[in-house]
């Protein structure tokens, strides 16, 4: 199965920001701290231009903390960018997100003599960039929730004196070419789950788990050696965790469904899917 899924309400919002962006001195892109590289729109980068960028690496409480250290490290050394992390118990406030963009501006010699800027803070659906919002302004000022879609709007919010923030809703992009990434957002719940399989995604997240995280499924599910056939694997997971039918077959949406959201909640620990390239490659997206 191909996963794809760009509703009417994204391609508004995508044409809003197009007209919008002419009038923004900088970006906000959150990232998902345990798939930086699948979690940034190719189409912010685009709108986006030379202007600086400011990445969060969202959730990552749920991420590798070396991982996502080497991840800020290399974000960093990108001209116009700089990055961090946060958390539930790490949040930005508004004088770090002021301080931040000052030297972004300042590097590029993009200050202006009434310190009057505009900053579009934008990402992927379900990526906590509403959460986030409501945190650095000490108030509930966009809707929050576990499925991705939530904002459908733009809003425009006063920080403090100069500083102004337009909120947009989650965004991905028309084509998502790189399925193999595409099925890591979908795994995150980044993708509706209307619009994916549980059971094909489990499939994807199993075999990678399998392949690159075995000790956790011993850990987790009790399993002392994880078989290498995925069937098998989702087998003895349904059996761990009670996921049959009458007749003792798996279950498999219900175990599909428990897999992902283990995944979801940080039950199956601290996993990061991507590592960032080696210094000498190519710069990062953003």
């Amino acid at each position: 199965m191909s996963i794809s899924w760009y509703p009417g309400h994204m391609h508004k919002a995508s044409k809003e920001m197009a007209k919008l962006i002419s009038q923004i001195d900088m970006m906000i892109e959150v990232l998902d701290a345990r798939m930086p590289l699948a979690s940034s729109n190719p189409r912010l980068r685009e709108l986006r231009g030379p202007r600086p960028c400011l990445h969060i690496l969202n959730k990552a409480d749920l991420a590798d903390p070396v991982l996502t250290g080497q991840w800020l490290a290399w974000f960093n050394r990108q001209p116009g960018s700089h990055a961090v992390a946060t958390d539930p118990q790490t949040s930005l406030k508004t004088a770090d997100l002021v301080r931040h963009g000052q030297r972004l501006l300042q590097q590029q010699g993009r200050t202006k003599p009434k310190d009057r800027y505009q900053i579009l803070i934008a990402g992927i659906p379900n990526v906590g960039k509403s959460t986030i919002m409501n945190r650095l302004l000490g108030r509930k000022v966009a809707k929050t929730g576990n499925e991705p879609a939530v904002t459908k709007g733009q809003q425009r919010i006063r920080l403090q004196d100069g500083w102004y923030l337009y909120d947009t809703p989650g965004l991905l992009w028309p084509r998502l070419e790189d399925q193999d990434a595409a099925y890591r957002l979908a795994m995150a719940g980044a993708i509706r789950n209307t619009a994916m399989e549980f059971e094909d995604v489990a499939f994807f997240a199993a075999e990678l788990l399998q392949r690159e995280f075995p000790q956790v499924l011993r850990d987790r599910y009790d399993i002392e050696n994880p078989p290498a056939d995925v069937e098998a694997l989702l087998t003895l997971i349904a059996a761990r965790r009670g996921c049959l039918r009458k007749n003792g077959q798996p279950d498999w949406h219900r175990v599909s469904e428990r897999l992902l959201q283990d995944y979801r909640s940080g039950q199956l620990g601290r996993l990061t899917l991507e590592r960032p390239p080696a210094p000498d490659s190519a710069p990062p997206p953003g």
